[in-house]
């Protein structure tokens, strides 16, 4: 027997077949022309879409063998070929051997009718047999996606624990969670989002210590996501929130697989979205933006100090420009006579009022930061560190600005920087240019107003039913072990019991 490859592109002249039948059943034909008509309607003016032909001799039906190129392994697709050479007449079973006797390595076999199904798996990555005369086809898994190693997150570096991270390919991810969770209570619910970037999405959680009202709370709001592309776990955060208007995070997200798993030791449940390396956990309270997953790996005595630092800092971060703004612009008597009369001669040259100096100097520290970041490493660096010397020195020099606020400037962005949720940071970087305006019209009055619709806001908020400030308010003596300071590991409760305020 005979058998003869060909591989073509797509031609411009397909064959002229009505399909108008099968668009409208959904279904493949039993005729291999229409089958070849309809994928080349679909796939026009794709050049990366390859037509393989099988002809063979004695009468055997004719096959055609349709992939794209640029998502497939070509050496899983020569493989392929060898298995329909030494299976002319039958159906491709998986795990087959050869005349020969060898293994023929086909890999996972899907036969499907359904066009759907049959385009949605060309675009994952599938090469689909054809065979005239057969109402199926045969969808093999031959995906070669570029994939990066796992290494640690830059987002999220540790001195002690885990330096592995997540990864852009789900099936990796899911594979690491699966290592530090071995029970086969590690639930993984599968959705399918996005009009034309079908984006796989998981839902984890642990059976029995999540709260089932939150899981299903995230089934329906995924589920009735309607979007053309979902491209990173951003959008589902933005899509499936609750509050229209979050300054703090309603969740969190990270790259390092530990800190997922311990969330849904705690009862959390994590939601995976392919081409990310960012899983999001929900839900979140307000005392989880001040811990790191290294406080678990340290001593408990040291990991308690270090979040009293964070603590502190946070409201250093958030009040130190703004008290500044209001002592020095209406309560002059309460600084000591000699800081009085330094800053005094400090601020003589410049031109403009202490509000007015400080705000430009955030908003030029927030931009430094901003180029640090976008530029590339070696250059941002050089950015960051050589422009904040040059230009605050040159400002102070030229009494554009004063000392003493450079100073709290450069305080206020250190004090940034320890947070160790950089979503959460981000919150507390907007949250200083109200309060530097409040304290600039207002004094101490208006510093106490903003502390206490902060305080009001972060009350009321709610991460999917849970409240933003649990346990403090409301109030839970047992779960305070794990808030201001870390108590021994054998001492804390894994899966702590929220309030919530009862909805769906």
């Amino acid at each position: 027997m005979k058998i003869q490859f060909r591989k073509q592109l797509s031609r411009n002249s397909p064959v002229k077949v009505d399909d108008a039948d099968i668009r409208g059943e959904g279904v493949i034909a039993a005729n291999l022309e229409q089958n070849e008509h309809f994928v080349r309607q679909e796939f026009r003016n794709c050049s990366d879409m390859v037509y393989s032909e099988i002809s063979t001799d004695g009468g055997q039906p004719k096959r055609l063998l349709v992939y794209l190129g640029t998502l497939v392994n070509e050496e899983k697709v020569n493989g392929m070929f060898k298995t329909i050479a030494a299976f002319p007449d039958t159906r491709l079973p998986e795990g087959t051997e050869s005349e020969n006797g060898k293994p023929i390595p086909v890999g996972k076999v899907f036969t499907s009718s359904k066009w759907s199904e049959i385009i949605r798996r060309i675009l994952r990555g599938n090469a689909v047999l054809f065979t005239d005369g057969s109402d199926k086809a045969d969808c093999f898994a031959a995906e070669n996606m570029p994939q990066r190693s796992i290494e640690e997150p830059s987002s999220e570096p540790s001195i002690r624990g885990s330096k592995e991270g997540f990864v852009e390919r789900q099936s990796v991810n899911v594979g690491l969670l699966r290592h530090y969770i071995r029970t086969p209570r590690l639930k993984m619910e599968a959705f399918t989002v996005g009009e034309m970037t079908e984006t796989k999405v998981l839902v984890a959680y642990i059976e029995g210590l999540a709260d089932e009202s939150v899981v299903e709370r995230l089934r329906n709001k995924i589920a009735a996501i309607r979007a053309d592309g979902i491209l990173e776990s951003g959008y589902i955060e933005e899509i499936i929130r609750d509050d229209p208007f979050p300054i703090f995070p309603i969740f969190q997200n990270t790259e390092r697989p530990d800190v997922v798993a311990g969330g849904l030791l705690e009862g959390r449940v994590a939601i995976l979205v392919d081409n990310t390396p960012f899983v999001i956990l929900a839900p979140v309270t307000f005392w989880s933006g001040l811990q790191a997953s290294e406080d678990y790996y340290v001593r408990y005595p040291v990991a308690s100090f270090v979040r009293g630092i964070r603590l502190l800092f946070l409201f250093i971060a958030v009040f130190v420009p703004s008290f500044y703004v209001a002592v020095t612009t209406f309560h002059q008597e309460m600084i000591p006579t000699s800081l009085l009369l330094s800053v005094a001669s400090a601020r003589e040259p410049v031109p403009f009022p202490i509000v007015l100096e400080a705000l430009l100097m955030e908003l030029m520290f927030e931009a430094l930061r901003e180029a640090g970041v976008r530029l590339p490493r070696p250059i941002g660096q050089t950015v960051s560190i050589v422009g904040a010397l040059v230009i605050g020195q040159s400002a102070v020099q030229a009494g554009i600005i004063s000392a003493p606020s450079v100073i709290i400037v450069s305080m206020t962005g250190i004090a940034a920087f320890l947070i160790p949720r950089f979503s959460f940071a981000n919150g507390v970087r907007l949250l200083r240019f109200p309060m530097i305006v409040l304290a600039g019209t207002l004094g101490l009055y208006g510093i106490a107003l903003g502390f206490l619709g902060i305080l009001l806001r972060v009350v009321h908020l709610k991460s999917f039913g849970v409240p933003y400030f649990t346990p403090v308010s409301p109030f839970s003596k047992r779960a305070l072990k794990d808030v201001f300071f870390r108590a021994p590991i054998d001492g804390r409760v894994f899966a702590p019991q929220y309030e919530k305020d009862g909805t769906k």
